[in-house]
């Protein structure tokens, strides 16, 4: 038996070069994707008990596309004018990018890391003065509160967006050779929508060390980890266990 069909708990990526559309022509594999997961805003009534002024800040550091959505959403929400003065910390490149949609980025102070939040850090260490907003979801990375508190920056984490899980209930009787996870989260949407589920030959693919100790933690088996040294990227890792499965297979069929 080899591997024929993926079920990524991610949104289908845009872009008609992902490596997951590769893999799948490559492989001859149905790969389906389909968020575990979504994120439903916190209104501006719920957001003002939080009794934080945005205004009162002088910077925001951004972890996600999601977050900048968010930060603007409840601005406007609130009919607030971010000052032209805000500096924005991102954690990568694209984010940087991503603000585009909400300011001229050419006339704003924008500072951007290498995808891991202590590049952020290095960034406003520059700025220790400033007060920093730090939007997030309800579930969120503990790094991010802990390092700033550690360097004893002066912030606010805003949470202006909330993660739950999805309804997956018409999958009930669809089958899949490998399940792909990014987030503890996802696990729990697994188990939330499907309580009695038994992973049998199922595959698990777990992305990240977090994911990887959920995984473990509800009881399943992993077998395909990421990143690793071989396999830096989700894809990769499972290009890898697919050759290496497919091949074995083929052996004790001979």
């Amino acid at each position: 038996m080899k591997i024929k069909s993926i079920l990524v708990s991610q949104p289908k990526p845009e872009d008609v070069k992902s490596p997951y559309f590769e893999l799948a022509e490559k492989y001859c594999l149905k790969v389906d994707f389909r968020p575990f997961i979504h994120v439903e805003p916190i209104p501006a009534r719920d957001f003002r008990k939080e009794r934080i002024n945005i205004l009162d800040h002088t910077a925001v550091i951004f972890t996600s596309r999601t977050s900048v959505d968010h930060f603007y959403r409840i601005c406007t929400e609130m009919r607030i004018e971010v000052p032209d003065e805000m500096k924005y910390f991102c954690i990568s490149e694209s984010i940087a990018f991503y603000l585009q949609k909400y300011i001229v980025f050419r006339k704003r102070k924008v500072f951007y890391g290498k995808g891991k939040f202590d590049s952020v850090i290095d960034l406003i260490e520059k700025y220790r003065e400033d007060k920093f907003l730090v939007p997030l979801s309800d579930i969120h990375k503990q790094e991010i509160p802990e390092k700033l508190q550690k360097h004893k920056f002066k912030f606010t984490p805003a949470i202006l967006y909330r993660t739950v899980v999805s309804d997956l209930s018409d999958l009930q009787d669809v089958y899949y050779d490998i399940l792909v996870f990014f987030s503890p989260a996802e696990i729990n949407s697994l188990f939330h929508n499907f309580p009695d589920f038994q992973q049998n030959s199922t595959k698990i693919a777990a992305f990240g060390p977090i994911t990887t100790h959920a995984v473990a933690e509800a009881g399943l088996r992993l077998d395909i980890p990421a990143p690793t040294p071989q396999s830096p990227s989700m894809t990769m890792a499972l290009e890898e266990f697919i050759k290496k499965f497919n091949k074995d297979n083929n052996k004790s069929k001979s």
